[in-house]
């Protein structure tokens, strides 16, 4: 089985008894343009073994790196949501970080509802996308990448996004009526920004959703859906960093990597794993 950061990890830090649970789920089922997400977690456990032990100025994998066996992601998906439910349940009933690599996004439902069954307690989450994801259904489906975050909405959490700029009507009247807090790719990139406060009553527990698709595809072309006029990379990631400030990280997903044969794309997709935790 593949180990995210294999080259990198001693013994002790590779054992189930580390901070961070790697689930991977190569799920591809609702894919609406570009193809190629069922590759992703593979492409970033391979990429990862490239990476040093120090991001930033963290060195994460000391508190330990498990990585878990690539989710089942055959059925209906219903049950593959459930399914990952479970483990990011159990990860988080241990006191670990579940660290999900998609995979498309539709996957955020699942891993979040885990982590907040476990907690039984509000969690937010801050989500980096090109996308707000908050169509009912998108091409008949109601588990679909493009309604992610309006299944998660209708379950009471808490929705912050930074660098969405390609969204419908009925998505701008969702954000509305779920009180989505955002400040979208336009404002961020031309403004610089790097920091934003969230509201004062956004929860305390941060569960983090990062789509590749959120940077700009100079720096990420190999996903589905590239926008133009998206975040870069050290951007997006202070936003995340600045968010989870006197917050708790209580999980998170890298999702919608398409690898396309450039290593590139899958080396920064797995540089952006291994920074979110040094976030946590």
């Amino acid at each position: 089985m593949s180990v995210f950061l294999d080259s990198e990890l001693t013994a002790s830090e590779r054992t189930e008894d580390a901070r961070f649970r790697v689930i991977p789920v190569p799920l591809e089922r609702t894919v609406s343009y570009g193809s190629g997400t069922a590759k992703g977690p593979d492409a970033i456990i391979e990429a990862s073994n490239e990476l040093e032990r120090i991001t930033g100025h963290a060195e994460p994998c000391v508190e330990g790196i498990f990585t878990e066996s690539p989710l089942d992601c055959d059925g209906p998906q219903p049950e593959v949501m459930e399914r990952l439910a479970q483990r990011t349940e159990a990860a988080v009933q241990t006191g670990k970080v579940p660290v999900t690599l998609g995979g498309e996004h539709s996957l955020s439902f699942g891993a979040v509802m885990g982590v907040a069954r476990a907690l039984k307690q509000p969690i937010g989450v801050v989500q980096i996308d090109a996308h707000a994801d908050l169509r009912d259904a998108y091409q008949g489906k109601k588990h679909s990448h493009a309604s992610v975050m309006h299944l998660l909405a209708e379950e009471g959490i808490r929705l912050a996004q930074f660098g969405v700029r390609a969204f419908s009507t009925e998505e701008a009247q969702s954000r509305l009526r779920n009180h989505v807090f955002h400040v979208d790719a336009e404002e961020l990139v031309t403004g610089n920004i790097h920091s934003v406060d969230l509201p004062g009553d956004f929860p305390e527990l941060v569960y983090v959703s990062f789509d590749v698709d959120g940077l700009d595809p100079s720096l990420m072309p190999a996903t589905g859906t590239p926008v133009p006029g998206g975040l870069g990379y050290y951007q997006a990631l202070h936003l995340v960093e600045h968010a989870l400030k006197g917050r708790k990280c209580v999980g998170f997903d890298v999702v919608e990597l398409a690898p396309d044969g450039n290593a590139a794309w899958d080396f920064t997709a797995a540089q952006i794993v291994y920074r979110l935790m040094a976030a946590c």
